[in-house]
C-alpha cells in the first residue's frame, strides 16, 4: 500500500470515529451558518484538526486544502492533501446517519491516493491510481450499463445554487422517463463511491467543491467509471459539475443535461 494511502486512512478512521462518538452526546453539538443553506459544527472542525495533525506528523512539509482552514501552505508545493472531514453536514446535524470523511493527495496536479470514510456503517473506500478501488479491501467495480432502462441514479438538489433549479428540475424530470429512479443522500463523496461499488447506477450533481469531489472520483475512476463535468470534459474540479457512471450512463445523463441545462451550467 502506498504511504500516504496509509496515512490517509489512519487520518480518515480517528476523523470518522470522533465524529460517530458525537452523535451520542447530541447536545454537544453547536451548528453556525457559514454561507446560504451552508452549515458547518464544531464536529466539522474538531474531525479537520485530527486529520491535519496526523498528516503533519508524517508529512509536515505538504501542502493541505482543507473545507474548513482553507490552504494550509507546505514547503513542498507538488503535494496536495485535499481534505472534507464531515461530507454530509446537513445529515450529521439532523442525526441521520449517512455522513462520511473524504481525504485524497494530489501529487502535481493528478490524484494519487483516495479514501472515503464511512464511520456509522465502517466502510473504507480507498483507491490509487492505477491500482483499482477497493470497499474494505475487496475489489469493487462499477456496474456496465446497456441503456437507461432500469437505472438508479444518485444526485444532489442544487440548494447553494437554487438561480439553477429550474434548469436542474428539467434535467431530472427528463431522465426521470429514461431511467427508474434517483436517490438524494446527502454526501457526494459517498455518492461517487456508492457509483464504484455498483450500488447506484451513475451520479450527477452541480456545484460541489473540490474537497467533495477529489476523493470520490478517483474511487470511481479506478472502479471503471467515466468521470466528467456537464460538457462531457473533465473540468469537474475546476467547475464542480460531475457526471459519474459507465460510459453508456454518463451519455445517457449528459444528453438530458446538454438538452435542458442553462448556458451557465454547462461546463
Amino acid at each position: 500500500m502506498h504511504p500516504m494511502l496509509n496515512i490517509a486512512i489512519r487520518a480518515a478512521r480517528k476523523a470518522g470515529n470522533h465524529i460517530a462518538k458525537s452523535l451520542e452526546n447530541v447536545e454537544k453539538i453547536e451548528s453556525t451558518q457559514k454561507g446560504t443553506n451552508d452549515f458547518v459544527t464544531n464536529v466539522d472542525k474538531e474531525a479537520e484538526a485530527l486529520i491535519i495533525d496526523t498528516i503533519k506528523a508524517s508529512y509536515p512539509d505538504h501542502c493541505i486544502i482543507a473545507e474548513e482552514n482553507g490552504v494550509i501552505e507546505g514547503k513542498d508545493k507538488e503535494v496536495q492533501w485535499i481534505i472534507d472531514p464531515l461530507d454530509g453536514t446537513s445529515n450529521f446535524i439532523k442525526g441521520l446517519p449517512h455522513f462520511s470523511v473524504s481525504i485524497a493527495v494530489r501529487f502535481r496536479g493528478k490524484t494519487e491516493v483516495a479514501c472515503v470514510y464511512d464511520p456509522m456503517q465502517n466502510e473504507l473506500f480507498t483507491a490509487q491510481r492505477g491500482g483499482g478501488a477497493q470497499l474494505n479491501n475487496a475489489r469493487i467495480r462499477v456496474k456496465q450499463l446497456k441503456d437507461m432502462q432500469g437505472t438508479i441514479l444518485a444526485t444532489g438538489f442544487p440548494y447553494k445554487q437554487k438561480q439553477h433549479s429550474e434548469s436542474y428540475f428539467k434535467i431530472l424530470s427528463a431522465l426521470f422517463v429514461d431511467c427508474a429512479d434517483f436517490r438524494r443522500t446527502g454526501s457526494a463523496a459517498l455518492d461517487l463511491c456508492y457509483v464504484a461499488a455498483g450500488r447506484v447506477d451513475g451520479f450527477f450533481e452541480l456545484g460541489l467543491k473540490p474537497w467533495d469531489i477529489a476523493a470520490g472520483e478517483l474511487i470511481a475512476r479506478e472502479a471503471g467509471a467515466i468521470v466528467t463535468d456537464f460538457a462531457g470534459g473533465t473540468e469537474y474540479m475546476k467547475s464542480g459539475n460531475v457526471v459519474a457512471s459507465s460510459a453508456r450512463g454518463v451519455k445517457g445523463i449528459l444528453k438530458h443535461v446538454r438538452e435542458n441545462g442553462n448556458a451557465a451550467m454547462l461546463k
